[in-house]
Protein backbone atom coordinates (compact mmCIF):
# COMPACT_ATOMS: atom_id res chain seq x y z
CA UNK A 1 0.00 0.00 0.00
CA UNK A 2 1.44 3.35 -1.04
CA UNK A 3 1.15 5.93 1.80
CA UNK A 4 -1.24 8.80 1.11
CA UNK A 5 -1.05 10.67 4.44
CA UNK A 6 1.75 11.85 6.71
CA UNK A 7 2.36 10.34 10.15
CA UNK A 8 0.85 12.29 13.09
CA UNK A 9 2.66 15.42 14.17
CA UNK A 10 3.61 14.29 17.69
CA UNK A 11 7.07 14.45 19.27
CA UNK A 12 8.12 13.97 22.92
CA UNK A 13 11.00 15.66 24.75
CA UNK A 14 12.06 15.15 28.38
CA UNK A 15 13.00 18.17 30.48
CA UNK A 16 14.19 16.52 33.70
CA UNK A 17 11.10 14.93 35.26
CA UNK A 18 8.77 16.86 32.96
CA UNK A 19 7.73 15.59 29.52
CA UNK A 20 6.92 18.13 26.82
CA UNK A 21 5.07 16.88 23.76
CA UNK A 22 5.15 18.92 20.57
CA UNK A 23 1.92 18.76 18.58
CA UNK A 24 1.62 20.12 15.07
CA UNK A 25 -1.40 22.26 14.25
CA UNK A 26 -0.21 22.27 10.64
CA UNK A 27 1.19 25.19 8.71
CA UNK A 28 0.23 28.48 7.05
CA UNK A 29 1.54 29.74 3.72
CA UNK A 30 1.56 33.47 3.09
CA UNK A 31 3.10 36.42 1.32
CA UNK A 32 6.54 37.82 2.06
CA UNK A 33 5.08 41.33 1.98
CA UNK A 34 4.00 40.98 5.62
CA UNK A 35 7.66 41.26 6.61
CA UNK A 36 8.94 44.77 7.41
CA UNK A 37 12.47 46.25 7.28
CA UNK A 38 13.30 44.01 4.32
CA UNK A 39 12.33 44.17 0.67
CA UNK A 40 10.14 41.40 -0.75
CA UNK A 41 12.95 40.58 -3.19
CA UNK A 42 15.50 40.18 -0.39
CA UNK A 43 13.11 38.07 1.69
CA UNK A 44 12.32 35.85 -1.28
CA UNK A 45 16.02 35.40 -2.03
CA UNK A 46 16.76 34.42 1.59
CA UNK A 47 13.99 31.84 1.47
CA UNK A 48 15.13 30.54 -1.92
CA UNK A 49 18.71 30.22 -0.69
CA UNK A 50 17.43 27.91 2.06
CA UNK A 51 15.36 25.84 -0.38
CA UNK A 52 12.05 27.33 0.77
CA UNK A 53 9.61 28.05 -2.05
CA UNK A 54 7.88 30.74 0.00
CA UNK A 55 6.91 31.88 3.49
CA UNK A 56 5.66 28.73 5.18
CA UNK A 57 4.88 29.13 8.87
CA UNK A 58 4.71 26.08 11.11
CA UNK A 59 2.10 26.23 13.86
CA UNK A 60 3.11 24.26 16.95
CA UNK A 61 1.48 23.56 20.32
CA UNK A 62 3.01 21.85 23.36
CA UNK A 63 1.67 19.55 26.04
CA UNK A 64 3.36 19.71 29.45
CA UNK A 65 3.17 16.67 31.74
CA UNK A 66 4.26 17.86 35.19
CA UNK A 67 3.51 16.88 38.80
CA UNK A 68 0.71 14.52 37.76
CA UNK A 69 -1.05 17.27 35.82
CA UNK A 70 -1.42 18.11 32.13
CA UNK A 71 -1.21 21.54 30.49
CA UNK A 72 -1.46 22.61 26.87
CA UNK A 73 0.53 25.61 25.65
CA UNK A 74 -1.43 27.14 22.71
CA UNK A 75 -4.48 25.74 20.95
CA UNK A 76 -3.63 26.31 17.29
CA UNK A 77 -5.83 28.00 14.73
CA UNK A 78 -9.06 26.02 14.82
CA UNK A 79 -11.25 26.78 11.79
CA UNK A 80 -10.27 30.45 11.50
CA UNK A 81 -7.37 30.24 9.07
CA UNK A 82 -6.20 28.02 6.21
CA UNK A 83 -7.19 24.33 5.88
CA UNK A 84 -3.51 23.39 6.16
CA UNK A 85 -3.76 24.27 9.86
CA UNK A 86 -6.27 23.43 12.58
CA UNK A 87 -4.85 19.92 13.12
CA UNK A 88 -4.34 20.11 16.89
CA UNK A 89 -7.34 18.01 17.93
CA UNK A 90 -6.44 15.27 15.46
CA UNK A 91 -2.87 15.16 16.75
CA UNK A 92 -4.05 15.19 20.37
CA UNK A 93 -6.08 12.09 19.53
CA UNK A 94 -3.05 10.52 17.83
CA UNK A 95 -1.08 11.20 21.02
CA UNK A 96 -3.75 9.41 23.05
CA UNK A 97 -4.89 12.56 24.86
CA UNK A 98 -8.53 13.36 25.60
CA UNK A 99 -9.03 17.16 25.62
CA UNK A 100 -11.13 16.74 28.77
CA UNK A 101 -7.99 15.53 30.60
CA UNK A 102 -6.16 18.83 30.05
CA UNK A 103 -6.56 20.89 33.23
CA UNK A 104 -4.74 24.06 32.13
CA UNK A 105 -4.49 25.85 28.77
CA UNK A 106 -1.67 28.40 28.68
CA UNK A 107 -1.44 30.98 25.89
CA UNK A 108 1.60 33.00 24.85
CA UNK A 109 -0.84 35.54 23.36
CA UNK A 110 -4.24 35.67 21.67
CA UNK A 111 -3.60 35.85 17.94
CA UNK A 112 -5.83 33.39 16.05
CA UNK A 113 -3.09 30.87 15.23
CA UNK A 114 -2.57 30.47 18.98
CA UNK A 115 -6.00 30.86 20.56
CA UNK A 116 -8.60 30.05 17.89
CA UNK A 117 -8.59 26.39 18.89
CA UNK A 118 -10.10 27.12 22.29
CA UNK A 119 -13.74 27.09 21.25
CA UNK A 120 -15.95 25.78 18.46
CA UNK A 121 -17.14 29.05 16.88
CA UNK A 122 -20.26 27.41 15.45
CA UNK A 123 -21.56 26.13 18.80
CA UNK A 124 -19.66 28.09 21.45
CA UNK A 125 -18.55 24.76 22.93
CA UNK A 126 -15.24 24.70 24.82
CA UNK A 127 -12.85 22.21 23.26
CA UNK A 128 -11.17 21.86 26.68
CA UNK A 129 -14.16 21.63 29.04
CA UNK A 130 -12.19 21.10 32.25
CA UNK A 131 -9.34 23.50 31.60
CA UNK A 132 -8.47 26.76 33.27
CA UNK A 133 -7.33 29.34 30.72
CA UNK A 134 -4.12 31.14 31.71
CA UNK A 135 -2.86 34.24 29.88
CA UNK A 136 -1.04 37.50 30.62
CA UNK A 137 -3.45 40.16 31.87
CA UNK A 138 -2.64 42.50 28.96
CA UNK A 139 -4.07 40.08 26.39
CA UNK A 140 -7.80 40.06 27.28
CA UNK A 141 -7.46 43.73 28.27
CA UNK A 142 -6.16 44.65 24.79
CA UNK A 143 -8.43 42.46 22.67
CA UNK A 144 -11.53 43.56 24.61
CA UNK A 145 -10.62 47.25 24.22
CA UNK A 146 -13.27 48.77 21.96
CA UNK A 147 -11.10 51.81 21.30
CA UNK A 148 -8.18 49.70 20.10
CA UNK A 149 -10.57 47.64 17.99
CA UNK A 150 -12.01 50.76 16.36
CA UNK A 151 -8.53 51.90 15.33
CA UNK A 152 -7.70 48.56 13.67
CA UNK A 153 -8.38 47.77 10.03
CA UNK A 154 -11.27 45.53 9.05
CA UNK A 155 -9.20 42.36 8.82
CA UNK A 156 -7.61 42.93 12.23
CA UNK A 157 -10.99 43.69 13.79
CA UNK A 158 -12.33 40.36 12.57
CA UNK A 159 -9.28 38.10 12.79
CA UNK A 160 -7.74 39.44 15.99
CA UNK A 161 -10.22 41.33 18.14
CA UNK A 162 -13.44 39.49 17.28
CA UNK A 163 -11.74 36.09 17.20
CA UNK A 164 -10.13 36.61 20.61
CA UNK A 165 -13.44 37.72 22.11
CA UNK A 166 -15.34 34.76 20.68
CA UNK A 167 -12.69 32.27 21.75
CA UNK A 168 -12.22 33.46 25.33
CA UNK A 169 -15.90 34.13 26.14
CA UNK A 170 -16.84 30.53 27.09
CA UNK A 171 -13.88 30.47 29.52
CA UNK A 172 -14.76 33.70 31.33
CA UNK A 173 -15.39 31.80 34.57
CA UNK A 174 -12.30 29.65 34.08
CA UNK A 175 -9.69 32.29 33.26
CA UNK A 176 -6.66 33.26 35.32
CA UNK A 177 -4.46 36.17 34.32
CA UNK A 178 -0.98 37.00 35.55
CA UNK A 179 1.61 39.75 35.31
CA UNK A 180 5.40 39.58 35.29
CA UNK A 181 7.42 36.42 35.88
CA UNK A 182 5.35 33.95 37.93
CA UNK A 183 4.81 30.21 38.16
CA UNK A 184 1.71 29.49 36.07
CA UNK A 185 1.83 25.66 36.29
CA UNK A 186 4.09 23.26 38.22
CA UNK A 187 7.59 23.75 36.81
CA UNK A 188 6.43 26.42 34.33
CA UNK A 189 7.28 30.09 34.84
CA UNK A 190 6.20 33.00 32.66
CA UNK A 191 8.81 35.13 30.88
CA UNK A 192 7.71 38.62 29.74
CA UNK A 193 8.47 38.97 26.01
CA UNK A 194 6.17 41.85 25.10
CA UNK A 195 6.11 43.61 21.75
CA UNK A 196 4.55 41.20 19.30
CA UNK A 197 1.41 41.77 21.37
CA UNK A 198 0.99 43.73 24.63
CA UNK A 199 1.03 40.59 26.78
CA UNK A 200 3.15 38.25 24.64
CA UNK A 201 4.89 35.87 27.04
CA UNK A 202 7.25 32.92 26.91
CA UNK A 203 7.33 30.06 29.38
CA UNK A 204 10.41 28.59 31.05
CA UNK A 205 9.95 24.92 31.86
CA UNK A 206 12.49 23.70 34.40
CA UNK A 207 13.14 20.45 36.25
CA UNK A 208 16.40 19.69 38.02
CA UNK A 209 19.22 21.10 35.91
CA UNK A 210 17.23 20.90 32.65
CA UNK A 211 15.15 23.67 31.13
CA UNK A 212 13.30 24.69 28.00
CA UNK A 213 12.12 28.16 26.99
CA UNK A 214 8.93 28.07 24.93
CA UNK A 215 9.34 31.51 23.40
CA UNK A 216 6.05 31.94 21.54
CA UNK A 217 6.35 34.23 18.53
CA UNK A 218 9.90 35.53 18.93
CA UNK A 219 10.22 34.54 15.27
CA UNK A 220 7.72 33.85 12.48
CA UNK A 221 10.09 33.20 9.58
CA UNK A 222 13.21 31.42 10.88
CA UNK A 223 15.04 31.59 7.54
CA UNK A 224 14.89 35.40 7.63
CA UNK A 225 14.50 36.66 11.20
CA UNK A 226 17.28 34.63 12.83
CA UNK A 227 19.83 36.19 10.51
CA UNK A 228 17.99 39.52 10.38
CA UNK A 229 16.35 40.07 13.80
CA UNK A 230 15.40 43.63 12.82
CA UNK A 231 12.81 42.19 10.39
CA UNK A 232 9.36 42.63 11.92
CA UNK A 233 5.85 41.57 10.91
CA UNK A 234 2.87 43.73 10.01
CA UNK A 235 0.91 41.98 12.77
CA UNK A 236 3.35 43.01 15.51
CA UNK A 237 1.41 45.33 17.81
CA UNK A 238 4.63 47.24 18.58
CA UNK A 239 7.22 46.39 15.90
CA UNK A 240 10.06 48.32 17.57
CA UNK A 241 9.54 46.55 20.88
CA UNK A 242 9.13 43.20 19.10
CA UNK A 243 12.49 43.61 17.36
CA UNK A 244 14.21 44.69 20.58
CA UNK A 245 12.69 41.74 22.44
CA UNK A 246 13.85 39.34 19.71
CA UNK A 247 17.44 40.63 19.82
CA UNK A 248 17.51 40.49 23.61
CA UNK A 249 16.08 36.96 23.61
CA UNK A 250 18.55 35.74 20.98
CA UNK A 251 21.43 37.12 23.01
CA UNK A 252 20.12 35.54 26.22
CA UNK A 253 19.53 32.05 24.82
CA UNK A 254 22.80 32.07 22.88
CA UNK A 255 24.79 33.14 25.94
CA UNK A 256 23.02 30.65 28.23
CA UNK A 257 23.02 27.82 25.63
CA UNK A 258 19.30 27.65 26.40
CA UNK A 259 17.16 25.05 24.61
CA UNK A 260 14.16 26.77 23.04
CA UNK A 261 10.93 25.79 21.37
CA UNK A 262 8.82 28.06 19.22
CA UNK A 263 5.35 28.11 17.78
CA UNK A 264 6.78 28.97 14.35
CA UNK A 265 10.06 27.07 14.43
CA UNK A 266 9.65 24.22 11.96
CA UNK A 267 8.09 21.20 13.70
CA UNK A 268 8.82 19.87 16.26
CA UNK A 269 10.37 23.21 17.05
CA UNK A 270 13.20 22.40 19.50
CA UNK A 271 16.44 24.27 18.77
CA UNK A 272 19.40 26.25 20.01
CA UNK A 273 20.46 29.70 18.85
CA UNK A 274 24.17 30.53 18.58
CA UNK A 275 26.11 33.63 17.57
CA UNK A 276 27.55 33.34 14.06
CA UNK A 277 30.75 35.27 14.80
CA UNK A 278 29.74 38.17 12.56
CA UNK A 279 27.27 39.90 14.84
CA UNK A 280 24.35 37.71 13.81
CA UNK A 281 22.80 34.42 14.86
CA UNK A 282 22.24 30.89 13.62
CA UNK A 283 19.50 28.45 14.62
CA UNK A 284 20.46 24.83 15.14
CA UNK A 285 17.40 22.54 15.15
CA UNK A 286 17.71 19.68 17.61
CA UNK A 287 17.97 16.27 15.92
CA UNK A 288 15.27 13.65 16.36
CA UNK A 289 15.83 11.61 19.54
CA UNK A 290 14.02 8.30 19.86
CA UNK A 291 14.82 8.32 23.60
CA UNK A 292 13.01 11.64 24.34
CA UNK A 293 16.25 13.49 25.11
CA UNK A 294 16.64 14.99 28.54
Amino acid sequence: MVPTTQIPGVYHRRIGDIVVTALSDGYLDGAVEVMQNITPADATQMLTDKFRPGRRTSVNCYLVYSAGRLALVETGSGDYLLPTAGKLLANLAAAGVNPADIDTVILTHMHPDHSAGLTNPKTGERYFPNAELVVHQNEPKHWQDDGAMSRADERARKMYFQCAREQMAPYHNQMRTFDGAVEVFPGVRSVPLHGHTPGHSGYMIASGDKSLLIWGDIIHVPEVQVARPEVTMVFDTDPHQAAATRKRTFDMVATDKQLVAGMHVHFPGFAHVVKDGHGGYLMLPEPWDQGFGG
